[in-house]
């Protein structure tokens, strides 16, 4: 008898099977004396759409809204039916009487692999393989190691309500919004609430009054100090007041009144999970959180050398303790030799902020493999994300940053001034990143920033010390609003109100920016005026975080077993019929920001301007028609008879055709060679020909062109 192993990428199958010595390759599964190894591609199964239970649903109407079937039901999805069915066939074999899940140790990879075995009707034992990184080493330990299924049915549970609940309330929400508002309008119990978060920002910046303000500095020779107010504020609002500042204080003679000296100790970071690896990499390298995850699953899969990607866990277990010299003996080359060898030659220091099995749940934190890594196999960004994760597990075996943080008061003629400085003790950590001091992290105030900036070498100072200004410098200054998001600062604060979860924040921003209710401007998200009015129709329940970081919380408590999953769908339902009811009573309106001057040619709605990575579209707004296309300008190798510029190549009704829209000359294309037809060139060098026309010359010209491009062909 022989096991069957599914797994949830062909890439990975492949990798499986050849540490199984499965050496037998067919189109759909590859096998071996003892197993059988296949493979999903992503999701072979989803839950049924509404048309599946009715086909009167295929046809969005408001009044056959909430859809809420009693029980959820499973398809095979068209798109990839045909190796469901070389799954099922294999799960049906006489010779196979054991299955083991080999798809992704999470969620999703929990649902798709559960999904398959219910509609494959799988009804004998299974086992699942549960690994953190895809390792020769690692899958073989992981085989020997396998977990009864039955000890993942908790989070198949949070799997199945996770989806059957965006099911009920995107898919009712979404259809009472565009048959409301006749527009394509998109919700969800998570990208609304990451929508509210980005318009409440903006209504903050909307709302923001800038005012001018003046920093004055004394120079004191060898050193600076800033002026402070009685509240420490060092900003000063009246010019006039500032002017007269700095004059009554130039040349004038004061004394340091206080020199505070203390010893600070900064530990390293923590490692990486995937969302601080998301943020890292938006802040340093401007990746959007979706290209860290593409490069972050290659670096997994194909490179083998990091571990499970989609953690939301920054600690490591006591378990691997015995691996980490290994880890740091493989990354141990090039540019890591000098940082990485001398930890090799003494026993690491492993405290809490490293090893913590509480604090671990599925997943540990991100960190490079036993794999021996070859840098010139890498791309460019593959390089940049893998030297991040590097040297971030390099650093937690470093000693902590230390330094002597000086702060000076000094008092002229009644006024204060202070001074802020730094000197290194010790690098720690941080000798790891080049002895680099600044701070990464996003979210300073303005007046935060500004004191960093002057935290600088000082030399050496005595209270009591004697001071002359000589000078003042005034600099100006202005108010500024609070920072657009970045995706780091956005993925900070769905972390923070436990939005969606460190696999799901990056599909869900992209789902934004497609959808036209964000737009990218730089590395800032900006709302588009759809996103601002379709923030205003739905629920204010719906577009704050606290329901939706409920929701992922009960979630959680499911896969752990502290939940049930019955209570939690019953919410969804009854929240379901609350929000379209909530539609379906409003007063609002919805005005489309994007219409465009052309016409679909299917159903004759105006087209609506839709920005994408591959240019403008024109997309029928049409739910039902579907129609598409390029809205970039097109220009044909016909020029104008008139102007003799290049026409626009367009479609409508009837087909193909050339337009000069400065002319307002307009003609057909052949629909099988794509050439202008001929019957229409002819009538055109009849109507130039004509004196009311452009005069005769204008027709002899074209008549001409035309016979000699006809001797050509």
């Amino acid at each position: 008898m022989k096991t069957l192993v599914l797994a949830e990428k062909p890439s990975v199958a492949r990798e499986i099977a050849r540490v199984l010595d499965c050496r037998e390759k067919q189109k759909s599964f590859m096998e071996g004396p003892r197993y059988i190894v296949t493979w999903a591609l992503g999701h072979l199964v989803g839950l049924a759409e509404p048309e599946d239970y009715d086909k009167k649903y295929a046809v969005w109407a408001l009044e056959d809204l909430p859809i809420l079937p009693e029980k959820s039901r499973l398809k095979v999805l068209k798109e990839t039916g045909g190796q469901f069915k070389a799954v099922q066939h294999l799960m049906k074999r006489a010779d196979v009487d054991e299955l083991i899940v080999a798809t992704d140790a999470a969620r999703e990879g929990e649902l798709l692999a559960r999904w398959i075995m219910a509609m494959a009707g799988w009804n004998k034992p299974f086992r699942r393989l549960w690994i953190s990184s895809q390792t020769d080493k690692a899958i073989r330990e992981g085989f020997a190691a396998l977990k009864p299924g039955s000890e993942f049915d908790r989070l198949y549970e949070s799997a199945r309500c996770r989806a059957e609940a965006d099911w009920m309330i995107g898919l009712n929400v979404t259809r009472a919004l565009t048959t409301k508002f006749g527009a394509p309008l998109s919700a969800g119990r998570v990208q609304t609430p990451t929508l509210g978060m980005i318009m409440d920002r903006e209504a903050e910046i909307d709302g923001f009054r800038s005012r001018e303000y003046e920093r004055l500095t004394a120079d004191f020779g060898s050193w600076q100090a800033e002026w402070r107010g009685a509240n420490q504020d060092a900003r000063l609002w009246d010019k006039a007041r500032s002017a007269e500042l700095a004059k009554a204080l130039e040349g004038r003679s004061g004394t340091v009144t206080g020199v505070v000296r203390s010893e600070k100790t900064e530990p390293h970071p923590l490692a990486y999970d995937l969302t601080e690896l998301q943020r890292d990499a938006n802040r340093r390298f401007g990746f959007s959180a979706k290209q860290t995850s593409g490069l972050l699953q290659r670096l997994y899969e194909q490179h083998k050398l990091v571990t499970y990607p989609r953690t939301d866990s920054r600690y490591l277990t006591a378990d691997m303790t015995d691996t980490l010299k290994e880890r740091l003996d493989s990354i141990g080359i090039g540019p890591y030799a000098s940082l990485a060898r001398p930890l090799l030659r003494r026993s690491l220091n492993i405290t809490k902020r490293i090893v913590d099995d509480s604090k671990v749940s599925d997943h540990h934190a991100i960190i490079p493999t036993e794999q021996t890594v070859l840098l010139n196999e890498l791309s460019a960004e593959e390089r940049k994300l893998y030297d991040l994760i590097v040297r971030r597990f390099i650093s937690l075996f470093y000693p902590p940053a230390r330094y002597d943080a000086v702060s000076v008061t000094a008092e002229v003629n009644g006024e204060t001034f202070t001074a802020r400085g730094t000197t290194v003790k010790e690098l720690g950590w941080r000798e790891v990143y080049g002895g680099d001091l600044s701070d990464t992290e996003e979210g300073e105030s303005e007046e935060e920033e500004n004191t960093a900036s002057r935290n600088i070498r000082l030399p050496e100072i005595r209270e009591g010390e004697g001071v002359t200004v000589r000078r003042c410098v005034l600099r100006p200054g202005r108010t500024q609003p609070p920072k657009r998001y970045t995706e780091a600062s956005l993925l900070t604060q769905m972390e923070k109100h436990g939005l969606g979860t460190p696999a799901t924040r990056a599909d869900l921003i992209e789902k934004l920016v497609s959808s036209d209710t964000i737009e990218r401007q730089g590395n800032l998200l900006h709302p588009t005026s759809k996103g601002k009015q379709l923030i205003g129709l739905v629920s204010p329940r719906l577009r704050t975080p606290e329901l939706t970081a409920r929701w992922e919380s009960e979630l959680e408590r499911i896969a752990r077993g502290l939940g049930k999953p019955e209570p939690f769908i019953r919410g969804i339902r009854e929240m379901a019929r609350e929000l379209v009811g909530e539609v379906k009573n409003s007063q609002a309106e919805y005005k489309p920001h994007n219409v465009s001057n052309s016409h679909c040619p299917d159903c004759g709605a105006r087209l609506l301007e839709k920005k994408t990575k591959r240019g403008k579209l024109l997309v029928c707004p049409s739910e039902s028609c579907g129609y598409t296309r390029s809205g970039e300008k097109r220009l044909s190798g016909r020029r104008c008879p008139q102007c003799h510029k290049k026409m626009e190549l367009k479609e409508g009704k009837a087909g193909r055709y050339v337009q000069c829209l400065p002319c307002g000359i307009t003609e057909t294309v052949d629909k099988d060679n794509g050439r202008v037809n001929k019957r229409e060139q002819q009538k055109l060098v009849q109507q130039y020909s004509k004196p009311e026309s452009l005069g005769t010359s204008l027709g002899d010209l074209l008549k001409a062109a035309l016979e000699k491009q006809q001797e050509g062909e």
